[in-house]
C-alpha cells in the first residue's frame, strides 16, 4: 500500500443540518448498576472529524453502538436521552433503515463479517440498499483498492490476518458511502503502513465536505493530522470537554493526562520536558512539532544526560523453536522459523499484517501445534506437556479477548485455571481477589465477561494468563482497547514480572511500545523471520524498516540527532526523558 499525504479537511459547513445529534445520552446495560456513558451531548456536522476520548469503561464503544441503532435494537440496554442520525431517531428507527445514513466499523471486525469472500462482504451492504449491480461492484472495487485488498477479493475473510479483517471491515463501511462514518479503534490491528493508508483514505472522504467521521482511537500519533475536534469523557462517561484540537488537547493536556486517556507521544514527551524546565510554551501534537519546538528552545541549565537503556537479557534459553512451518490452505503462514528466547527477555514480534506474527505467537505458546518443527519450553517439547499443566509453564493472551472466555462470571474466568490445577479454594479466592484488584475489576467480579467494556475484557484476558504463575507469557496486542493509564499499568506489571524472571513475548504494531519496553525485536515478513536483534539495531536499520513496512517510533522521529539538545538526541523511551515519572 502506498502512503499519501493527508488532504486538507473541509471546514464544517455553517447552516448545514447536523448528521448526528446526541442529547443527554445515557446507556445502562443489563445487570449494570449504573449508566456508562452517563450523560453525553454533542453534534457532528458535515466535514467534521470528531475524536471521542475517555478512559476505559467510560462507555465510548457503547456510545458508538447507539449511533447506528444496534443499541437498543440488537443489544438490549436502557437508553435515555436522544440520538438523532440523519434526522431519524435511532432509538425508534430499525437498524436497516439507518444504514444509508451511518456506517460503522466495530472494535472487533469479526463481529461484522458474515459472507464467504472478501468481495461478497463489501458488496453485501450496497446490495441491501438495492443499488444497481454496476454501482455495487464499482463501490466495492474502490473500497477494496483503498485498503489494499483488491487482489484478495476472492479469498475467504477467515484466511485474512487480524489486520486484514480490520481492513475489510473498513472497506465495507467505505462502500456504503454513508454521510456519517463511525469508527471504533479502526487501526488497532493494522501495521504502520496500513494505518497511514487508512487515514489517507478517510482524509480524502471528509475533504469533500459532505461527510463526517466520529472516531474512537488510541493511536493519536496517526490520527492527529485528520482530527479537527475532540470530545472528552470522564470515567463516568460525562462530557468534560468539547472543542477544537487546540482547545482540548493542547490547553487541557495535563487534565486529560491525569484522567488516563491517550495523548500523542509528542505531547506526553513535552509534558515531561516542561517539568524538567524546558520552556515549551505551546504543547506539540506531532513529532515534527516537538522537534521544531526544541530547535527553537535552549536547554535548561539543569539538563542532564538520560539514563542508559536496559541491558538486554542474556541468560539461559527458556524457549527454543526449530523449523516451524505452517500452511493454511495454499498459503504458507510460517516458513522454517528458528528462534531462541533467553529467560527474562522482553521480546516484541512485529511485521506487516499477514506476516505470521499471531501464528508464531500461538505456536510458541502451544495453542497451535505445528505440522513441521518443534517448540521446546524449559527443554520440554510443548506437544508432550499435558494440556492441563500447560498453564503452569506458559500463559497466552489472544488478540480478541472473547476467544478465550469460558466462564459466566469474571471471578470464575480467573479462577478456572487454578481449579483445573486443583489448587485449594482459599488460595484460589485470595489469588483471584488479588488479580481483580490489580486490574480494576473488583466491582465487575460477578458480571459476565461478555458484558465488560473492550478495555475491561482485555484486562481480564491478561489476568487469566498471569494467574497461573507461568514463566513465559505470550501476549497478542495486549494494549488493544486499553486507555493509557491501564495500558501503562499493564506494561509496568509486565516489566516487573520480567525483572523477577518471567519471559515476555508481545505481538504488537505499537512501535513506541516496542521502544519503551522491549529489549529485543523479532521481525516477521511473509512468514519468515527476517530479523532478530536488539531494539536499537532494528530501528537503526532503515532498509529493513522500509522493506518490512515498519516505521520509526514517534519519539525517535522527534529527537534523533537533535544538535541543540545533545542530552535528548539518543532518547527513545518516554521514561528516560528528564522530568520525572508521572
Amino acid at each position: 500500500m502506498t502512503a499519501h499525504p493527508h488532504p486538507t479537511a473541509a471546514a464544517p459547513r455553517a447552516g448545514v443540518d447536523a448528521l448526528l445529534r446526541l442529547r443527554n445520552v445515557a446507556v445502562t446495560h443489563l445487570e449494570a448498576d449504573r449508566a456508562t456513558p452517563a450523560d453525553v451531548s454533542f453534534e457532528v456536522r458535515p466535514g467534521e472529524v470528531v475524536l471521542v476520548l475517555g478512559p476505559s469503561g467510560s462507555g465510548k464503544s457503547t456510545l458508538a453502538l447507539t449511533m447506528n441503532g444496534l443499541i437498543p435494537h440488537s443489544v438490549p440496554a436502557e437508553v435515555t436521552g436522544t440520538v438523532i442520525v440523519g434526522g431519524q431517531d435511532a432509538g425508534a428507527t430499525p437498524v436497516a433503515d439507518l444504514a444509508p445514513a451511518v456506517a460503522m466499523v466495530f472494535q472487533d471486525p469479526d463481529t461484522q463479517l458474515i459472507t464467504g469472500t472478501v468481495l461478497d462482504e463489501v458488496c453485501f451492504g450496497p446490495e441491501n440498499l438495492r443499488l444497481p449491480v454496476d454501482e455495487v461492484l464499482a463501490r466495492a472495487e474502490t473500497a477494496l483498492r483503498r485498503v489494499g485488498l483488491w487482489e484478495r477479493r476472492h479469498d475467504s475473510p477467515d484466511v485474512l490476518s487480524g489486520g486484514g479483517r480490520q481492513r475489510l471491515a473498513i472497506a465495507c463501511a467505505l462502500a456504503m458511502a454513508s454521510p456519517l462514518l463511525v469508527l471504533d479503534e479502526p487501526t488497532a490491528s493494522l501495521d504502520p503502513a496500513g494505518v497511514v493508508e487508512v487515514y489517507a483514505a478517510l482524509a480524502e472522504i471528509v475533504a469533500r465536505g459532505d461527510r463526517a467521521v466520529v472516531l474512537i482511537e488510541h493511536d493519536l500519533d496517526a490520527a492527529m493530522p485528520l482530527v479537527d475536534r475532540v470530545v472528552a469523557l470522564d470515567g463516568e462517561g460525562r462530557v468534560i470537554a468539547d472543542g477544537d484540537v487546540d482547545e482540548v488537547l493542547r490547553e487541557r493536556a495535563s487534565e486529560l493526562h491525569e484522567l488516563g486517556v491517550w495523548l500523542p507521544t509528542a505531547t506526553l514527551a513535552a509534558l515531561r520536558l516542561r517539568r524538567a524546565g524546558y520552556p515549551l510554551a505551546r504543547l506539540p501534537l506531532t513529532p515534527e512539532e516537538l522537534r521544531a519546538a526544541l530547535d527553537d528552545t535552549a536547554p535548561p541549565v539543569t539538563a542532564s544526560a538520560p539514563r542508559p537503556p536496559t541491558t538486554p537479557a542474556g541468560g539461559e534459553v527458556i524457549l527454543r523453536a526449530r523449523g516451524l512451518t505452517i500452511s493454511r490452505g495454499r498459503v504458507t503462514v510460517l516458513r522454517e522459523v528458528d528462534l531462541e528466547v533467553p529467560a527474562g527477555a522482553f521480546v516484541a514480534v512485529v511485521g506487516r499484517n499477514g506476516a505470521g506474527k499471531t501464528t508464531l505467537a500461538q505456536t510458541l505458546a502451544g495453542v497451535r501445534r505445528p505440522p513441521r518443527g518443534t517448540v521446546q519450553l524449559d527443554g520440554r517439547d510443548v506437544r508432550r506437556i499435558p494440556e492441563r499443566e500447560l498453564s503452569r509453564h506458559v500463559g497466552f493472551v489472544f488478540q480478541n479477548p472473547e476467544h478465550q472466555f469460558l466462564a459466566t462470571s469474571v471471578f470464575d474466568e480467573l479462577a478456572q485455571g487454578l481449579r483445573r490445577l486443583r489448587a485449594p479454594e482459599a488460595q484460589i479466592r485470595a489469588r483471584v481477589d488479588e488479580m481483580l484488584d490489580r486490574f480494576g475489576l473488583t466491582e465487575r467480579a460477578d458480571a459476565h465477561p461478555f458484558l465488560l467494556s473492550g478495555g475491561q475484557k482485555r484486562r481480564l484476558s491478561v489476568g487469566t494468563a498471569l494467574i497461573g504463575g507461568a514463566r513465559l507469557l505470550v501476549l497478542d496486542e495486549p494494549t488493544f482497547g486499553q486507555d493509557r493509564a491501564r495500558a501503562d499499568e499493564m506494561l509496568a506489571m509486565l516489566d516487573d514480572l520480567r525483572a523477577t524472571g518471567t519471559t515476555v513475548i508481545v505481538v504488537t504494531h505499537d512501535l513506541q511500545l516496542v521502544a519503551e519496553h522491549a529489549d529485543r525485536v523479532v521481525v516477521m515478513d511473509a512468514g519468515r523471520l527476517v530479523a532478530d536483534a536488539p531494539v536499537d539495531a532494528v530501528f537503526a536499520d532503515a532498509p529493513l524498516l522500509a522493506r518490512t513496512g515498519l516505521g520509526v517510533p514517534p519519539l525517535r522521529r522527534a529527537l534523533a540527532g537533535l544538535e541543540r539538545h545533545p542530552e535528548l538526541a539518543d532518547v527513545a523511551r518516554l521514561r528516560d526523558l528528564p522530568g520525572g515519572a508521572r
